[in-house]
């Protein structure tokens, strides 16, 4: 078999050019031939980028020798360290220590640093992660499956001026924000008929996900009506202005306690893991617990998809408004995925799957732009983008600094009717969503910019 090492493949990419030798191996490319390939792959990169198996590679050997571009230094405690990339400049150096100590995992391939990243339990939120044959539950994230979902009407957004009373009354009745947030008469979804006995977690929270269901969350949840300008090519939808609606929730109580149950279980049964890594231990996909959480982590976004689909369909519903388009996608995940060559689990905590030609949204603030994307499936970020603007300061700092006349004055200025929300999500306590779009061009293209107008979150 190809020794990476003595063909001049860098510390940190071994596990890459192995895959990748496997790759053409079983397609009949004998032994000779892939050495003399690899040297040339080593000498010149540039020429393999658009390579169908090298070109992972080439553009991280490229990376590794550009100014600025360079994967993280190895990790030498563990001794393993997989090769992961930043975007953006000034990433928060926690956030940045958090990717080396998830890249040091014995079961860890590959890695990348979204440019909103920030400090979380963990993975960093905003940190991809590709491990072999098992699942981090931390990795995941607490709120399970958090997705955003865009409704379009084809209607003139001059309704928002018209009507604003009437879009403001419809999010106040027909949605939930908040800890322990329900509807005292639960709604109905398909969801709910599924089997959630196969794990205990989910068999004991079904009756609070039955009383969630059409509800959002405390924290940076919302929902809230704005004008989308510009789309190109989104369904039967031309390039103009037009009413829209977005949300953004997640698996509330349930995926919480999925959560906290599978990560204590994967804590116990890694007892040896040092103190910067606890909070990192894995489940093993061969296992009966990593089985079972995986079941659980997938039932948990189709009940974040359902609570979206019953806000959407409550809301439209109550003003007799019907849907032209709509577009969603979900972060605090983990999916199957092939990179290079080689079968992964791909963790994306605070992270957007932005394959090529997947659509999705990354939001920005109350006052900032949401922005319709489409995917351009960079092998570097293991085809993923931000998933919003990133927090520039935690919630304690936020509150300390700002008072409401603060928010109150920003939102006067940006012509936006603020229902609800906390100080914490003051927009100034966030990053600019527009530099946290220009570091990621690379990753995914913009096809609509939406502007919120009404807005409602957790008070």
């Amino acid at each position: 078999m190809l020794n990476p090492a003595a063909l001049g493949i860098p510390s940190g990419l071994e596990s890459v050019a192995l895959a990748c030798a496997r790759e053409l191996a079983a397609e009949g490319m004998p032994g000779k031939a892939l050495r003399r390939l690899f040297v040339r792959l080593v000498e010149t990169p540039a020429f393999f980028t658009d390579h169908p198996v090298l070109g992972r590679l080439a553009a991280m050997l490229q990376s590794r020798s550009a100014p600025g571009r360079n994967f993280s230094d190895p990790v030498p405690e563990p001794g393993h360290s997989a090769p992961w990339r930043a975007f953006g400049e000034g990433l928060d150096a926690g956030a940045r220590e958090q990717m080396n100590h998830g890249c040091s995992l014995p079961v860890a391939v590959a890695g990348a640093l979204m440019p909103d990243a920030h400090m979380g339990y963990g993975l960093p939120i905003g940190g991809v992660l590709a491990v072999e044959n098992a699942v981090i539950p931390y990795g995941v994230g607490m709120d399970i499956a958090c997705r955003m979902r865009m409704t379009v009407y084809a209607e003139d957004p001059g309704m928002l001026h018209v009507r604003a009373d009437d879009l403001a009354e419809a999010l106040e009745r027909e949605t939930r924000f908040g800890v322990g947030a329900a509807f005292h008469h639960p709604r109905n979804h398909p969801v709910m008929t599924e089997d959630w006995d196969f794990s205990p977690v989910t068999r004991k929270m079904k009756d609070t996900a039955w009383k969630q269901l059409g509800t959002s969350g405390s924290g940076n949840h919302f929902v809230e009506w704005g004008v989308l300008d510009g789309p190109r090519g989104l369904g039967e939808l031309g390039p103009g202005r037009y009413l829209a609606l977005l949300s953004h929730s997640g698996s509330r109580g349930a995926g919480g306690e999925v959560a906290r149950h599978y990560s204590a279980l994967a804590r116990a049964m890694r007892p040896g893991l040092p103190k910067g890594l606890a909070h990192l231990a894995w489940l093993g996909l061969d296992t009966d617990e990593g089985r079972e959480y995986w079941a659980a982590m997938q039932l948990m976004g189709r009940y974040s998809a359902a609570n979206h689909a019953l806000i959407h369909a409550a809301v439209s519903g109550s003003l007799g408004l019907c849907a032209a388009w709509s577009v969603e996608n979900h972060h605090n995940f983990a999916w199957e995925e092939v990179h290079g060559g080689q079968r992964v689990i791909v963790h994306r905590k605070g992270a957007t799957p932005a394959g090529a030609g997947v659509l999705g949204v990354i939001p920005g603030t109350m006052i900032h732009p949401a922005f319709v994307v489409e995917g351009l499936g960079n092998p570097l970020s293991l085809e993923s983008a931000a998933h919003g603007a990133g927090r520039a300061m935690s919630r304690q700092e936020a509150a300390r600094r700002f008072r409401r006349r603060d928010m109150e004055e920003v939102l006067r200025r940006a012509g936006v009717r603020l229902l609800s929300a906390g100080v914490d999500e003051a927009p100034m306590a966030y990053k600019d969503i527009r530099t946290v779009m220009a570091a990621q061009r690379e990753l995914v293209r913009i096809r609509g910019t939406f502007t919120p107008r009404i807005v409602k979150m957790a008070g």
